[in-house]
């Protein structure tokens, strides 16, 4: 019986003090909440699939780039905007080098530099993206990233 009596304390003891233990951890610091449009959400994961598509399927890189520009355009706060950048990024320095199905009548050197941009945007801006290393080397022959504080 005393130790029935004794082990009751104890779990009772446990009971009460694994919330204050609980509570002394804290929650995890997140960034302010982003509000998201249900609606412009499902519109720009659409024009990401179409984008996708485009590049890799087809090899139609301006029409993948144009449908990523829609998405930044319209919904910067897009919860896939990282993948927008890549894709963007890529896109612009495939027409650069005239690759792919489509023609464009846009200079090499504004492509190039429109890369540079997208994919310095995804570099500084999303440091945990899965894209961030394959961006990060396609920067190289650009001239790295550009710095976090300059017009993008």
């Amino acid at each position: 019986m005393k130790k029935f009596f004794v082990i009751t304390v104890i779990a009772a003891a446990l009971f009460v003090m694994a919330p204050a233990a609980a509570r002394a951890q804290g929650g995890a610091k997140q960034g302010p909440d982003v509000v998201r449009d249900p609606d412009m959400e499902k519109d720009s994961l659409h024009n990401l699939e179409v984008a996708r598509q485009y590049f890799t399927l087809r090899k139609a890189y301006k029409a993948s780039l144009a449908r990523c520009e829609e998405i930044i355009a319209g919904n910067p706060t897009f919860s896939k905007i990282d993948e927008v950048l890549f894709i963007a990024g890529q896109s612009s320095l495939r027409l650069s080098e005239n690759k792919g199905k489509q023609s464009v009548k846009t200079a090499t050197d504004k492509l190039r530099e429109d890369a540079r941009g997208y994919l310095s945007m995804l570099v500084n801006n999303y440091p945990d993206s899965r894209f961030k290393n394959e961006a990060a080397e396609a920067l190289k022959p650009l001239g790295g990233p550009l710095p976090k504080d300059s017009k993008q």
